[in-house]
């Protein structure tokens, strides 16, 4: 803070407050007032008598605290009008003109008199157009009898670039050369986008009277049309749609007179890029554009009313009673940050910290601490892994009493469903010494709950998948053999199926990876990848060889269903 600026350079933000300043005279006469009734001796005894019968206390007191309380009125009084002193340089958002290109796709596209063809000149244009334009949105509309969106307004030219290759008059459901509903349909694209300004390239080989009234209506409108000329003046045959030969040339004399009616230029298709640079449509900011912003402009106040606060804060220590700053210190201090730190952060931020606290704890291979931060958590799958770290413990009674948990909070839970029913298969077989020693194997211990951030990581939960089903059968795989002698013989037919099972898989799974490997590899498998996700991944890949590759039916169809609903709605040719 600089004490020799001039009183000139102050400046407040929000000067309004300053009316809050005329609230101090009614305020003290309120309290005059309140303070004179307040007094049993006033209201009994005469005015006059009062002077000698009255004994005043604490009157410096109490002029000290209106000072304090005036003093502190007015501070934040002057903090909230945002004082000023100094600017500092801001970036500015450099407005750039938006333009929507509408390009022919007519029959007339066809012709060969710019070499191939002009819609192959015309999508090279549209290529270099989209490639070295400095900024700003670009839209692309096709227009033949009626005039569609190939692309809305977007600052992403690639994304409009995909579309350069589809188009096709094969693409338009009718044939025609409309330009005044081009022009027209461009400016209802930039008015429903918010901007007052901006600019539309017409690509055509002639304009009529109605295309030169839509040109006008959109100028008025605020959008400048400017028109390409496709085509040569001694022209070429081409073939319409429905068989028939027509010739078309380029008419210059109309877009002239279209770009006049629009405010814009005219120009002819040139082989280099001269012809859009001399429209300016590759560099926004270089061009008559009345939205640009003044860079040099960009410096805006700083608000320095926080420099009143430390100031205010003392004052507002002198009107706790006797003792009381000294509470509010202790407050403070024993108040920790973690205590602190819970006011402001919401439920599930709460929950998510004592998930990850148990996690934590649970790679540590400290369960029981585990146990207790998801018991913190209540929810399904806090509930889920304070079971697995249960059962991890050996604690089984305790770990079935958190799956049921888990249960009533989200019922048909799969995997507090089968960890539950492997835990009592497992307390069936040998009951748990209650030691909580860790030694003993828990059903599926390793798969914690995806959005409790469980402890092992995503790639061990994917080699485990293929295990699940014999833990669940036998859940103390990882024990002697002495402890499954112990088993009943139901439970060892069980088992004797369960492996059997298993080796049936395993076999399945070896035969696909033999199968897979026999076969020439067209593309690099993902690694890790499971029998299950490499049998997805070839059906998908199978099912869009299926798809035909026809880059224009998207548009083809898009057009034809919008053709459809205008007709159905009967809507006019503006």
């Amino acid at each position: 803070m600089n004490a020799d600026l001039p009183l000139a350079t102050l400046h407040l933000l929000r000067p309004q407050w300053l009316w809050a300043l005329l609230a101090l005279p009614l305020l003290f006469g309120l309290w005059r007032v309140r303070r004179r009734r307040s007094s049993v001796w006033r209201e009994n005894v005469d005015a006059h008598l009062l002077a000698h019968l009255l004994v005043e206390r604490g009157g410096a007191r109490v002029r000290w605290g209106w000072s304090i309380a005036v003093l502190g009125y007015v501070l934040a009084v002057l903090a909230l009008a945002g004082p000023s002193w100094r600017q500092t340089p801001q970036p500015l958002w450099q407005s750039r003109t938006p333009l929507v290109v509408a390009v022919d796709l007519s029959s007339a596209a066809l012709a060969a008199d710019l070499p191939p063809s002009r819609l192959a000149q015309a999508r090279a244009k549209l290529s270099t157009l989209l490639r070295e334009r400095q900024g700003g949105q670009v839209a692309l509309v096709a227009f033949a009898d009626d005039a569609f969106t190939v692309a809305p307004l977007t600052e992403d030219t690639g994304n409009v670039a995909l579309f350069l290759d589809a188009l096709s008059p094969e693409v338009m459901p009718i044939d025609g050369q409309r330009v005044d509903r081009a022009i027209a349909w461009s400016a209802q694209l930039l008015k429903q986008s918010g901007f007052d300004r901006g600019r539309i390239l017409v690509m055509s080989d002639h304009a009529d009277d109605a295309a030169r009234d839509a040109a006008s209506t959109a100028a008025r409108q605020g959008y400048r049309v400017d028109v390409l000329g496709l085509g040569s003046d001694a022209g070429a045959p081409f073939r319409r749609g429905d068989g028939t030969f027509a010739s078309a040339r380029l008419d210059g004399g109309s877009l002239r007179g279209l770009a006049s009616a629009g405010g814009g230029r005219y120009i002819a298709i040139a082989a280099d890029g001269a012809d859009l640079r001399a429209l300016g449509v590759l560099d926004p900011a270089d061009a008559d554009d009345a939205t640009r912003v003044d860079a040099t402009r960009g410096a805006a106040w700083q608000d320095e009313g926080y420099w009143l606060l430390p100031p205010l804060m003392l004052l507002a220590l002198l009107a706790f009673r006797r003792r009381a700053a000294l509470a509010v210190l202790a407050v403070c201090v024993l108040w920790t940050p973690a205590k602190a730190a819970d006011v402001w952060r919401r439920a599930d931020q709460i929950e998510h910290a004592h998930l990850e606290d148990g996690n934590a704890a649970y790679r540590r291979g400290d369960f029981a601490t585990a146990a207790q931060d998801y018991q913190r958590a209540d929810s399904a799958d806090a509930h889920y892994n304070r079971g697995n770290a249960l059962a991890k413990a050996g604690q089984y009674p305790q770990a079935i009493a958190a799956y049921d948990d888990a249960l009533k909070r989200k019922p048909g839970m799969p995997d507090a469903l089968a960890n539950k029913r492997a835990v009592e298969a497992a307390m069936k077989r040998k009951p748990p010494s209650g030691g909580g020693s860790g030694n003993q194997s828990s059903p599926q211990q390793d798969k914690q709950s995806d959005s409790g951030k469980g402890p092992q990581d995503q790639q061990q939960q994917q080699q485990k998948q293929q295990q699940q089903q014999q833990s669940q059968s036998d859940p103390q795989s990882g024990q002697s053999n002495d402890s499954k002698s112990e088993a009943s013989p139901a439970d060892s037919q069980a088992q004797r199926q369960a492996d059997a099972a298993q080796r049936e898989r395993m076999q399945r799974a070896l035969q696909q990876q033999r199968d897979a490997s026999a076969k020439p590899a067209q593309q690099s498998e993902p690694a890790n990848e499971t029998p299950q996700q490499r049998e997805q991944r070839l059906a998908n890949e199978a099912w869009l060889r299926r798809v035909p590759d026809d880059p224009g039916g998207l548009l083809r169809e898009k057009f034809r269903i919008e053709h459809e609903r205008r007709r159905s709605a009967g809507e006019g040719t503006e």
